[in-house]
């Protein structure tokens, strides 16, 4: 099993190029079930995620085949064909090992008129039910039932005839799979209280660019007229806002200056106002951002919140570079309530922080010794290798397998910014 080592103590500074989302790429690959003409997603990220759901859609009869990077582009290009849709079931043991499996529960039914999805899996960071993706489609006109670890959804007369759903809690998930299976709706198909994030966007621009036509495009508010057919497209995956905030709390807790080269400074907002107060100094440009950090951070008040707050994909980090801050800071955990598996491996290296329900006091230290320690989600991973950045001696950070899901070649864009970091292999 692979293993992370990193020396801590340099100061980071160069570019990263800021790979495609992975939040979003998972979002837009189902998208291929839609039509039976090929779908290419341009600046894939190499990512084990992403891997998993190419497999999943070829089980479904989806071929995909993959190129390499474009010039414009930092990951791979992927092209989907979906000719012929051979299977409706999205089987237990490719769902199991990733939660945005159920993604092709609303692209199969608005194709097929059914489809089969066993209960998903992912990280463990909390009950993250599946009631809402059942109740929009059920508010679009499904039949849905939920038996033998399985969900099943079928439309009347093959299609689904619309409807309106008001969400009575944001889910960016459900809004996701609603979308696709309004697509090829009969009727219209209203969503009330949607997810607003930029990776909803995204699905929402490639849809359009697919044939569909959505009104409300970044609100609260979606129309979707469903078409009988879509098309293919050729589509460029956003850039991953949560990688760009992750290696910015890194230079945050280090020193030094990154350019963060092609992230979006407009998807992550609420993360660059809280880079800005505790110290760091952000510099936005048309290729990117540069972040610049030259001591202890400042201590912060943080709750995470749906978009357009502060993300719960950026909460461990500020965590780990809070640990080092003058001051004693305050994180509020509102979306999944066992986000802080993260707190015993970061007190393990010397943080200071104490855990109440759902609200962490991180008080920081002066120093952080490196130690072996044990990721527990992907966004927990990621809070540990930035600690270990900072840390004296050697940090050692076990399964990284974690780590892979999200964050592409993560050990050589650091090792190329002067970090001490590099992957070892039991065998």
């Amino acid at each position: 099993m692979d293993r992370i080592l990193i020396r801590g103590g340099n100061r980071l500074n160069g570019a990263i190029p800021i790979s495609g989302a992975k939040n979003s790429a998972l979002t837009l690959m189902p998208c291929a079930l839609l039509t039976d003409e090929p779908l290419t997603l341009r600046n894939l990220p190499r990512l084990a995620d992403v891997d998993s759901f190419g497999h999943l859609l070829n089980q479904l009869g989806c071929s995909t085949m993959i190129e390499g990077a474009r010039p414009e582009d930092f990951g791979r290009v992927m092209t989907m064909r979906a000719g012929k849709v051979t299977a409706t079931i999205a089987p237990y043991d490719i769902v199991r090992k990733m939660r945005a499996s159920i993604l092709v529960l609303g692209p199969l039914l608005a194709r097929e008129g059914e489809a089969k999805v066993s209960l998903p899996g992912g990280c463990a960071i909390g009950n993250r039910p599946i009631d809402l993706h059942l109740k929009v489609l059920e508010a679009f006109g499904a039949e849905m039932d939920t038996s033998n670890g399985y969900v099943t959804a079928r439309a009347k007369d093959g299609r689904l005839p619309g409807g309106t759903m008001v969400f009575p809690v944001v889910s960016v998930g459900a809004t996701e799979n609603a979308l696709m299976a309004a697509s090829r709706a009969k009727g219209t198909c209203v969503i009330e209280n949607a997810a607003r994030e930029p990776e909803i966007v995204d699905l929402c621009n490639l849809l359009v660019a697919m044939g569909v036509s959505i009104d409300g495009i970044g609100t609260e508010t979606l129309t979707i007229e469903g078409r009988d057919r879509l098309n293919g497209a050729t589509y460029r995956v956003m850039p991953d806002r949560i990688e760009a905030g992750s290696y910015a709390c890194a230079v945050g807790i280090t020193g030094g200056e990154i350019d963060l080269v092609g992230a979006k400074a407009a998807d992550m907002q609420a993360t660059l106002i809280a880079l800005k107060e505790a110290g760091l100094s952000i510099t936005e440009h048309r290729d990117g951002i540069k972040v610049a950090a030259d001591g202890t951070p400042k201590a912060l008040t943080l709750s995470t919140a749906p978009f357009p707050g502060f993300a719960t994909d950026m909460q461990a980090q500020f965590m780990a570079m809070l640990a080092k801050a003058d001051g004693a800071s305050v994180l509020t955990e509102t979306i999944f309530e066992n986000r802080y598996m993260h707190v015993p491996e970061l007190a393990r290296m010397g943080a200071d922080i104490q855990v109440k329900g759902r609200t962490a006091v991180v008080r920081g230290v002066d120093r952080l010794a490196g130690a072996p320690v044990m990721a527990t989600d992907l966004r927990a991973s990621m809070s540990l290798i930035i600690a270990g950045l900072a840390a004296e001696g050697e940090t050692q950070v076990n399964r990284v397998y974690h780590l892979d899901r999200g964050y592409e070649r993560l050990e050589e864009k650091l090792s190329a910014v002067g970090a001490d970091i590099e992957r070892v292999s039991d065998g």
